[in-house]
């Protein structure tokens, strides 16, 4: 029998935490968001519950300030070199290069910071891994005409899950490309949807239009006129939201394809029944919601989000749900608390 995961967070709470990190963060120009960071996760991560043990987040915002300022300075340092000749044919090259270990200490990272049952996870995953899922898959997929990128989504997934530990039982996925493929095909066909119905919504208006101001569309000034305007601003409207709605669909078929597809030490499973359709109006009103509050309704929705997908998803163990805490509490015992880094690179990948 599954053990639903449980999210105690509320709005008004997390408004207070909320709040208090955005005013900070604008009073120390920025700096302070290093600590409203770590705030952020330790309330997200200590309110998500499995069988009544929380997740914990043990980062300080000084490790993440530290990681902040060696990319910032690795920025300004690409920026003044790129201005001789010659680094400027060579540097976007090593930037390639950089970007997977990148990648890589950030899984570590947050990995190692991370904990359930105060039993901490690790990342064992190598920086050729993420050269070969991040760089290497998605550059073939270009030949394909992007039409292979299953196969990039794929690859990325199986590198940040089989990556990681929780103390010393191993996370592992894998699955056919068919699921993969099924989310990219319904994804890719709520886009040409979203899209073709846009041009409709276009066309309508700016027929109706043109029939009110007795405009002539083979007059080539009042056609500039008509698609210079409001039309142009319409259709970026209609490719942004087929964009974004496509991606989120994609994103909840994916996600239910790694979690009922994912191992704990090899035989403790995971169950995500998200549906996309209720995912996508989540994501669509929580948007609307924020812009129309000026933002102070985004507490709201990253609650309302986060409950969401907490109330669709299960860990199954193998056995009775007392042996496995067992395990784990005699892993807490002998593992201790030893995994830090000291400097805080965290891209923000979600598994």
């Amino acid at each position: 029998m599954g053990e639903r995961v449980e999210f105690n967070g509320t709005t008004k709470e997390w408004f207070g935490i909320w709040m208090v990190n955005l005013v900070l963060t604008i009073l120390t120009v920025g700096i302070y968001s290093a600590w409203a960071k770590v705030r952020t996760k330790q309330y997200f991560y200590r309110n998500t519950k499995i069988a009544g043990r929380s997740f914990d987040y043990h980062a300080t915002g000084k490790q993440i300030l530290i990681g902040r300022i060696i990319v910032v300075i690795g920025l300004i340092a690409y920026s003044v070199l790129a201005t001789i000749p010659i680094l400027a044919i060579v540097l976007p090259l090593l930037f390639i290069g950089v970007f997977p270990y990148l990648l890589y200490r950030s899984l570590r990272f947050n990995a190692r910071v991370s904990s359930w049952s105060g039993v901490r996870f690790n990342f064992t995953g190598t920086y050729g891994g993420a050269f070969k899922a991040y760089l290497l898959v998605p550059f073939l997929t270009v030949f394909t005409l992007y039409l292979a990128w299953p196969f990039a989504e794929r690859a990325q997934r199986r590198y940040t899950t089989n990556g990681h530990v929780l103390g010393r039982s191993p996370l592992s996925f894998d699955a056919p490309i068919g699921p993969f493929y099924k989310a990219f095909g319904l994804s890719l066909l709520w886009f040409l949807l979203v899209v073709f119905c846009g041009l409709g919504v276009i066309l309508t208006l700016s027929i109706g239009h043109s029939g009110i101001t007795g405009m002539d569309f083979n007059d080539p000034q009042d056609t500039a006129e008509l698609f210079g305007g409001t039309v142009f601003f319409l259709a970026l409207f209609f490719l942004f939201f087929a964009f974004v709605t496509s991606v989120t669909l994609f994103q909840a078929f994916i996600r239910n394809v790694v979690y009922n597809n994912t191992l704990l030490d090899g035989r403790h499973s995971f169950v995500s029944t998200v549906s996309p359709m209720a995912i996508l109006w989540i994501v669509a009103t929580n948007g609307v919601a924020v812009i129309f509050s000026f933002g102070l309704l985004l507490p709201w929705a990253q609650i309302r989000l986060t409950s969401y997908f907490a109330a669709h998803t299960e860990f199954v163990p193998d056995g009775s749900l007392d042996g496995f805490i067992s395990h784990f509490e005699a892993e807490k015992s002998s593992i201790g608390d030893a995994f830090t880094d000291i400097e805080g690179i965290d891209f923000d990948i979600n598994l």
